[in-house]
């Protein structure tokens, strides 16, 4: 078993915990990691791009001029990719860029990039916590007594407090275990882990 230090929010140590080698010291394979970003990303892109077409611009009723006679190249519509104000060719529009993957790789992915935290000595357990308040103030003064400027935070269920003190945190984000993904793991550099938040990722992984 890995074993792992507790701290308190003034990064005192007040314990030591076992983790669960299955989760947290597996070999880690960068490009499974790599697909699993991929996806994640190509997930959350919105795909909103759009141009008009020649059928779709607005004008081109009349044919511009007759078709012999004036000199001038044959025309029959203002809406021609090749006059000014056309439509376009082969443009983007609005598309699904999301794609799905096994269950079973995504969740390998995920112990993975906990494992790699780990094995790097950048993931801390602390044992609460708890912000009476919504403060970013609060917030970023426990993020300096570890001396971390980028870390994701990992609850066991929402908490509204501590979500909404590190919204405006550059650097900083606060998830539940629900949200918990590889994407957000491996942007941040730091991974601290609520002590009561260990039974809730030992539930949702090893199932």
């Amino acid at each position: 078993m890995a074993t792992c230090d507790i701290y308190n929010t003034r990064a005192e140590k007040v314990g030591e915990i076992d983790l669960n080698e299955s989760l947290f010291n597996l070999e880690v394979n960068t490009g499974i990691l790599h697909e699993v970003v991929c996806m994640q990303r190509a997930n959350r892109r919105s795909g909103n791009a759009c141009t008009k077409t020649r059928g779709e611009v607005s004008g081109g009723g009349a044919k511009p001029w007759r078709q012999k006679g004036t000199g001038r190249a044959r025309s029959g519509s203002r809406t021609s990719p090749v006059w000014r104000g056309g439509g376009t060719v082969f443009g983007p529009k609005p598309r699904d860029y999301s794609y799905s993957m096994p269950k079973k790789v995504k969740r390998l992915a995920l112990k993975m990039a906990m494992s790699a935290r780990c094995q790097e000595g950048n993931i801390v357990i602390v044992d609460q916590f708890d912000l009476p308040a919504v403060k970013t103030k609060e917030f970023l003064k426990v993020m300096t007594n570890f001396q971390f400027e980028n870390c994701l935070v990992v609850t066991a269920e929402s908490e509204d407090n501590l979500g909404l003190s590190a919204r405006n945190a550059v650097g900083f984000k606060v998830l539940p275990v629900a949200g918990l993904n590889v994407y957000d793991i491996l942007k941040h550099s730091k991974l601290m882990i609520l002590q009561s938040s260990l039974a809730k990722i030992e539930e949702r992984l090893m199932a």
